[in-house]
């Protein structure tokens, strides 16, 4: 039995693309422009823009292209082109991003019951991320949604390990907190009464 083809790197085509090859930008955008897409929704909150942000990030990558020098993986690369369109549409909005709330979005199909609570749990965390400030948001969607190590992610974001590490961790406790889950969430005025009955 003949071995499966091998799928063309990004690195490849990159090196087809600016060989002339037109076709291989296409597959790049193919290839990614889920992952952009996803990225730039988890940053934005909203539909409409981050499909704007995720047009635009994948025009900037094919524009850039012959600016990717394979040092980091492609994706890296991407993911910070990515993001500088994140930035860019949140400065021309002059706004902070901000996630539709579950009642205000089109009522979803109802769930099997099975699912119910995970797409209950699903509106609840997009909303508390939307209550993450920025910096600290952009860190745990790299690192918690996008599964980037902590090397990727100073990369991506042109910052120290040591700088992603406590944005991701303060991220994370400021998620809690929106999520009202943790130590971050318990109410700082109970009685000693109230602490004795949680022993």
């Amino acid at each position: 039995m003949a071995d499966a083809p091998r799928e063309t790197s990004d690195g490849e085509l990159v090196r087809r693309f600016l060989a002339g090859d037109a076709g291989a930008a296409t597959e790049l955008i193919t290839r990614h422009e889920r992952r952009v897409y996803a990225v730039c929704l988890r940053v934005l909150g909203n539909p409409d823009d981050a499909a704007d942000a995720a047009q635009d990030a994948l025009l900037a990558m094919v524009r850039k292209l012959d600016g990717f020098r394979g040092e980091a993986a492609f994706t890296t690369w991407l993911y910070r082109v990515a993001m500088n369109a994140c930035y860019d549409h949140l400065r021309r909005a002059q706004r902070r991003p901000v996630l539709h709330r579950a009642d205000d979005a089109t009522a979803p199909e109802p769930a099997l019951d099975d699912h119910a609570e995970a797409v209950a749990d699903a509106h609840d965390v997009a909303a508390a991320l939307a209550q993450v400030p920025e910096d600290f948001r952009v860190a745990i969607v790299l690192a918690d949604v996008h599964d980037l190590p902590y090397d990727e992610i100073a990369k991506v974001l042109d910052l120290p390990v040591g700088t992603v590490k406590s944005r991701v961790h303060r991220g994370r406790m400021a998620l809690a907190k929106a999520l009202g889950i943790g130590p971050a969430a318990e109410p700082t005025n109970r009685s000693p009464a109230s602490k004795e009955t949680r022993r």
